[in-house]
Order: structure tokens, then C-alpha cells, then sequence
């Protein structure tokens, strides 16, 4: 999973402390300024999410605007989970 993280360039994991990821740890990628990619952390499970913040700095402080999650359980080595990640991120 690192491989994936530093590959589409997400952040490090912090805790959440806006409690809109149940306190877990999460780390983000940006699309533009308002919309994100966020990967949840549960465990030694991974819940990607899009979502919109008015700022990257809100990330993790504050509930996001819109949050949908993509995939649940994301596992790299499923070309589905995979197709949904390059999705947005190209």
C-alpha cells in the first residue's frame, strides 16, 4: 500500500481529528483546491473516499463539504480498485 500512496503522491497518515473518518488515520491527495482524495485507515483495512473542503488546511480539522466513498476495503492488487483510483487521479 506505501507503493501506492507515494506513487499518486498522498500525503502521510494523521489522525482525524474532525471525527468525519471516526478519529482513524488518513491521508489525502489533491485534485484541485477543493477536492480530494482521502484514504482511510481502519485497521489493516483502506476506505477511499472523494471529497470537497474549501481548503486542504480543513483537511482532517473540519468535516468536508461532500464525502462519497469510492471503494471500500481497497486492495491494489484488484484492477477495479485500481481503475477507480486512476480515475480521478488522471
Amino acid at each position: 500500500m506505501e507503493n501506492v500512496l507515494r506513487y499518486y503522491e498522498f500525503s502521510d497518515f494523521f489522525e482525524d481529528k474532525s471525527k468525519a473518518f471516526s478519529g482513524s488515520q488518513i491521508a489525502f491527495s489533491e485534485l484541485n483546491e477543493e477536492h480530494f482524495l482521502i484514504f482511510e485507515k481502519k485497521g489493516a483495512d483502506y476506505n477511499l473516499y472523494v471529497s470537497k473542503f474549501i481548503s486542504k488546511n480543513e483537511i482532517g480539522m473540519k468535516p468536508p463539504e461532500i464525502l462519497e466513498l469510492l471503494v471500500e476495503n481497497y486492495d491494489k492488487s484488484l484492477p477495479e480498485h485500481r481503475v477507480v483510483l486512476r480515475k480521478y487521479l488522471y
